[in-house]
C-alpha cells in the first residue's frame, strides 16, 4: 500500500474553501475585475459522495485570473419563487452583462440564466444583479424556460447565452441529451426555439452532451477567416478517448449551426478537462476580440469523481486559465491552447541545464536540484542522428516506487500521461473507476522537425502538459504520496538529446 496523500492545497488553481466544486461558469469583466462563479455543494458528504444536497453558485474575483478572492455563495439553492414554489438546486448556466437593458433590470445589469432542477425536472431560471455580480435577485417570472415535455425530457440544461450582433438578438445553446438546442430572445425572458444540432444524425455518437459553448474566432488571427465554434462536454469512448471537451468549427446563420466536418476535434486529450467555458476580453477593441479568447475547465471526470481519495476537506479544482486560438494545421482549423501569460509571475527564478544526453539512467541528464510540489518544467528534447531512444519520459511526484509519468513518443508522434502508479489513487479506488483512472491518455502531435517542446505545470495534485506551443494538451488529476517530490527524466530505451530543461517552483 502507498502512504497517505499530501493534504497540501494547490497553489495556483481555483479550489473551493471546503466541500465540493464542479462546473465553472463563464467569467466576465466588470467593475475593474474578473468575476468567476462555480458550482459549489457545501453539503458534500465525503463518506458518501452520492448523498447530500445540490449545488449553488460560488463567487470569486481576480485582477489577473491567477489569484482569486473568495466572496461566498451568491445564488443559493432551493430558493422559492414569488409564489413560494421551490424550483430546486442551482446548476450550470451563464451570465451576461445587459449593456442595453434589454431585460429591463437596468443598463449593465448582470443577468444569469441557469438550470434549476427540482424533483428531477430541469428548467431554466433567471437571476439578475445590479451591483456588478455580487448579489443576485431571482426573477419573479421563473422559470423563464419551463421544461417543455416533463417527464419525457429529462435533459434540458446548461444554457449558454451570447449576444449575436449580426441578428441583433440573444442566442442560447442548450444541452438536450444527444442534441444541442438553439433558442433566441430579444429580452432574456422570453425564448423561441430556432433549431437543433444532433451529431448522432450523422453517425457520430458522443453520448449525452453537456455544457455547450458558441463563439467566434479568427483562424490564424485573420479577420477574413472568422469562423464559429461550437464546443460541448462529450463522451469520447467510441473514439478512444474519455469524457472531455469536443468542438466543431462551422457557420452560424442566426438560427442554426452547420459544421465544416461532423467529426469533432478535442480541446484537451487528458482525462480531466470538462465543462469548459470560454470568454473574450471586453477591454480590447471589438475587432481584436476574435484573435484569441480565454478558457477554463473543471478538472475531474464523472467516471471516478465519486471515488477519488479526496483529502483536506475539499474536493475539486479548475484548470489553468488558457488562451485559445484557431490555427491551420495541415488544412484544418485547430484549437491550440497555452496558459495565460499572467502565470509567469507565479514562479520564481528558474534553474536550467542544456545540451545533455538522456538515457534510461535518470542520473545521466544531470538535472538541477529540485524540490516542492508546485512548479513548471519547460523542456525541449530532440531525436537526432545517432539517437536510438523512442520516448522521453518525465517522472514527476516520485518517491522511489510511485510516480506520474508524462512524455513524448517520437515513433507514434504523441504526448502521453501515465498515472496508474501515481500513489494514493492507485490503491484506493474500486475496480471500474480505477480502470478509467489508470488508462494511459495520449494526444497526437506530429512534428515538423525532430524536436519537441513540453511545458509541464504541476500543482500538488494535478498536471497539465502543453506541447509545441499548445498544439496539444493533456490535463489530469494526480494523487501522489506525502513527500513524493522527485523528478526524473529518462528514455524508454537508448538515448535522446536534452536540448534544454528549466525548472521553476512557486
Amino acid at each position: 500500500m502507498s502512504s497517505t496523500c499530501s493534504a497540501t492545497r494547490p497553489d495556483y488553481h481555483v479550489t473551493p474553501p471546503s466541500a465540493w466544486m464542479n462546473d465553472p461558469q463563464r467569467p466576465f469583466y466588470l467593475g475593474g475585475e474578473w468575476h468567476l462563479y462555480y458550482l459549489y455543494n457545501s453539503d458534500f458528504n465525503f463518506s458518501d459522495p452520492t448523498a447530500g444536497g445540490g449545488t449553488e453558485w460560488y463567487h470569486v474575483t481576480s485582477n489577473d485570473m491567477v489569484v482569486w478572492t473568495q466572496h461566498g455563495v451568491v445564488i443559493e439553492k432551493y430558493l422559492p419563487t414569488s409564489g413560494g414554489i421551490y424550483l430546486g438546486d442551482i446548476e450550470t448556466g451563464s451570465a451576461v452583462i445587459d449593456t442595453a437593458n434589454t431585460a429591463g433590470f437596468g443598463a449593465n445589469a448582470v443577468v444569469a440564466i441557469l438550470t434549476q432542477m427540482g424533483d428531477g425536472l430541469q428548467q431554466q431560471s433567471l437571476f439578475y444583479s445590479t451591483d456588478n455580480g455580487y448579489t443576485f435577485t431571482p426573477y419573479s417570472g421563473n422559470p423563464v424556460m419551463p421544461n417543455p415535455n416533463p417527464p419525457a425530457k429529462p435533459a434540458f440544461r446548461d444554457p449558454k447565452v451570447i449576444w449575436d450582433s449580426a441578428s441583433s438578438q440573444w442566442v442560447m445553446a442548450l444541452a438536450e441529451g444527444n442534441k444541442i438546442g438553439f433558442y433566441t430572445s430579444s429580452n432574456l425572458k422570453t425564448w423561441a426555439y430556432a433549431s437543433g444540432f444532433i451529431p448522432q444524425n450523422s453517425g457520430v455518437d458522443l453520448g449525452i452532451l453537456e455544457c455547450p459553448d458558441l463563439y467566434q474566432l479568427d483562424v490564424d488571427q485573420d479577420p477574413t477567416k472568422r469562423t464559429w465554434v461550437l464546443a460541448v462536454g462529450a463522451n469520447g469512448y467510441n473514439y478512444g478517448r474519455t469524457t472531455g471537451t469536443a468542438y466543431w468549427t462551422g457557420a452560424w446563420n442566426g438560427a442554426s449551426f452547420t459544421p465544416v466536418n461532423i467529426l469533432p476535434q478535442w480541446m484537451d486529450g487528458g482525462p480531466d478537462f470538462y465543462a469548459t467555458v470560454s470568454w473574450d476580453d471586453t477591454r480590447l477593441p471589438a475587432a481584436d476580440r476574435y484573435a484569441s479568447r480565454y478558457a477554463i475547465g473543471w478538472m475531474n471526470n464523472w467516471e471516478y469523481a465519486n471515488d477519488l481519495p479526496y483529502f483536506g476537506g475539499w474536493a475539486g479544482q479548475d484548470s489553468l486559465v488558457r488562451e485559445i486560438k484557431l490555427i491551420t494545421i495541415g488544412s484544418t482549423a485547430t484549437m491550440v491552447s497555452v496558459p495565460i501569460s499572467s502565470y509567469t509571475g507565479t514562479f520564481g527564478t528558474g534553474v536550467s541545464v542544456s545540451s545533455k544526453t538522456i538515457t534510461t539512467n535518470p542520473a545521466t541528464a544531470s538535472l538541477p536540484a529540485m524540490a516542492g510540489g508546485a512548479y513548471v518544467i519547460q523542456t525541449t528534447v530532440s531525436k537526432n542522428a545517432g539517437d536510438n531512444g523512442n520516448e522521453v519520459r518525465i517522472k514527476i511526484k516520485g518517491d522511489g516506487t510511485y510516480a506520474t509519468t508524462v512524455g513524448y513518443d517520437f515513433v507514434n508522434t504523441q504526448v502521453f500521461l501515465v498515472r496508474d502508479i501515481d500513489g494514493v489513487a492507485t490503491d484506493s479506488m474500486p475496480t471500474t473507476p480505477k480502470q478509467a483512472y489508470d488508462t494511459v491518455r495520449t494526444a497526437a502531435v506530429p512534428l515538423a522537425t525532430n524536436t519537441v517542446t513540453l511545458s509541464v505545470y504541476v500543482d500538488w495534485n494535478s498536471v497539465e502538459v502543453f506541447v509545441n506551443n499548445g498544439k496539444a494538451a493533456l490535463s489530469g488529476l494526480i494523487y501522489p504520496n506525502t513527500g513524493a517530490e522527485t523528478i526524473q527524466m529518462v528514455t524508454d530505451t537508448g538515448q535522446l538529446t536534452l536540448d534544454s530543461f528549466t525548472y521553476a517552483s512557486v
